[in-house]
């Protein structure tokens, strides 16, 4: 796996921008690789700061709820945390989650994105729509970062997809 640093941002990323590509490890310890997923349609990026906490599993609860629908979109959504595999496996079967989480332990995505919550060390709460550009990279659709407490809107992110 890729442990190379993305360049730090000072803040997000903008509609338009290519998205670096990156490699994170899955909650069962696999590669994933933003490239790989980009080609088969857009990806949903969904960056939440802790695991066994309130909004965070309401919002993944919800993921995996819709997952029918994000395929019917032709949509691939993953969640991302700085939590290790480990506690995102654990905390996935609990759960019975259906979708991938993405562990960004060294927190290189989240800075990389300009999505990094430096008072927590974690990431913030987040949405990034990636989809594909003309040169076959990944570019960014759509972004929302939010506040603690507050989930994504469900309409707002399938409205840039359908």
């Amino acid at each position: 796996m890729s442990n190379q640093p993305l360049p730090p941002r000072d803040k997000p990323l903008a509609v338009g921008e290519t998205v670096p590509d990156f490699t994170l490890q899955t909650q069962d310890r696999a590669e994933w690789k933003l490239s790989d997923h980009v080609k088969q349609g857009d990806t949903v990026l969904c960056f939440f700061p802790f695991a066994f906490t309130g909004v965070c599993g309401t919002e993944m609860q919800c993921i995996t709820r819709e997952m029918d629908s994000w395929k019917a979109m032709g949509a691939n959504v993953v969640g991302i945390s700085c939590d290790s595999p480990f506690v995102l496996k654990a905390w996935a079967e609990k759960e019975g989650f259906k979708h991938t989480l993405l562990s960004d332990q060294h927190r290189r995505v989240c800075k990389g994105l300009g999505i990094y919550w430096a008072d927590m060390n974690t990431t913030q709460r987040g949405t990034v729509i990636v989809g594909r550009n003309e040169t076959g990279t990944g570019k960014v659709k759509f972004i929302q970062t939010r506040q603690p407490g507050n989930a994504m809107k469900w309409e707002e992110v399938v409205a840039v997809i359908s």
